[in-house]
């Protein structure tokens, strides 16, 4: 696989995480959702942290703007990192397998990293309300936009039996996590990575 083909999935890739993004953005209310089967919503949430959530103000004591510009900065050098590694395997003929996980990983960092550093100029917030594409008010500003998710796998969504103890009646809710379809490359490259790690890491003769 050559440089050219590489660059043509990893657009691929981003037109069509980007895409699903900007509808859901300019479509749904904040919170909104639309059931597409009973184990499958379009929920529309959007994530000011990392994996799941997580905040950097939550763990250090710096103000969450500064949090947010930190994880922005770390995420553009960390997809630097990546696109040198990929760079590196294709002029190097590395096995295959290992190049298309290096584009899933590598296209799914870009597609949330354009969410991070530029939603916040293009669009304004979402809170009772339809975002609008180039909005005149923004809701924030350039590395401080937030990644938006929509896919959700309620596989189990009901209560626990009245007739367990501590638990009973409560809420029982399997696979609660939402995502993107870039969240969902970089997790099926990292799995190729896991999985196959025999195949793409050939140890040397």
């Amino acid at each position: 696989m050559n440089l050219k083909k590489v660059s043509l999935f990893v657009l691929l890739l981003l037109i069509v995480d980007q895409w699903s993004k900007i509808y859901v953005k300019t479509h749904f209310y904040l919170g909104e959702s639309i059931e597409v089967f009973s184990w499958f919503k379009i929920l529309f949430i959007e994530n000011e942290g990392a994996a799941w959530g997580t905040k950097l103000s939550d763990i250090l004591p710096i103000a969450e703007s500064s949090a947010k510009l930190f994880l922005t900065l770390f995420r553009l050098v960390a997809i630097t990192a990546i696109g040198y590694w990929v760079v590196h395997t294709v002029k190097n003929k590395g096995p295959k397998l290992l190049i298309i996980a290096q584009i899933l990983i590598f296209a799914g960092a870009l597609g949330n990293i354009i969410d991070s550093v530029f939603y916040g100029l293009i669009f304004n917030h979402s809170n009772g309300q339809i975002a609008s594409w180039m909005a005149e008010v923004p809701y924030s500003k350039l590395f401080h936009g937030k990644v938006v998710d929509m896919l959700y796998f309620p596989l189990i969504d009901t209560t626990w039996p009245n007739w367990m103890p501590f638990i009973g009646g409560n809420q029982l809710q399997f696979f609660q996590p939402v995502f993107n379809i870039a969240d969902t490359a970089i997790s099926t490259g990292v799995g190729i990575l896991l999985v196959f790690s025999k195949k793409v890491f050939p140890k040397s003769a």
